[in-house]
């Protein structure tokens, strides 16, 4: 069941540029039509929350995808901060990376499964 508001809520558990990617397209698309968004990102997919997101497999793709004129991963990072999504990082899964706390992006939730699946509560779900 999904929220009056149609809020949307995206489980990215993937650490593959081209799940991230489209997380992001998801996110932009729906901030950008009204809804709002939780981001929870898990796995290899908190790559995707640090400031350097090389960490994500086939990174070099961005290259591609813009040189095709679609929207790379910072602009759509940088338009989903823009219009409020909540973007929450594993903490589990910052250990298992050894990523710290500190590369992520500025205001990045560190939070772990209890706090996302409470927050997605009544929201539309989708995996990555």
């Amino acid at each position: 069941m999904m929220g009056d508001d149609g809020a949307l809520a995206i489980l990215l558990y993937d650490g593959a540029y081209a799940r991230a990617h489209y997380a992001f397209v998801l996110a932009a698309g729906a901030l950008a039509i009204g809804r709002p968004v939780i981001l929870f990102a898990t796995g290899r997919g908190v790559h995707a929350l640090a400031r350097d997101w090389s960490g994500l497999h086939d990174a070099g793709d961005d290259a591609l995808v813009r040189a095709k004129g679609v929207a790379g991963m910072d602009m759509l990072r940088d338009a989903a901060v823009e219009l409020d999504a909540r973007l929450m990082a594993c903490e589990a899964a910052l250990k298992l990376c050894d990523l710290p706390v500190d590369r992520l992006l500025p205001g990045v939730q560190v939070a772990g499964v209890p706090t996302f699946l409470e927050a997605a509560r009544g929201r539309q779900i989708i995996t990555l």
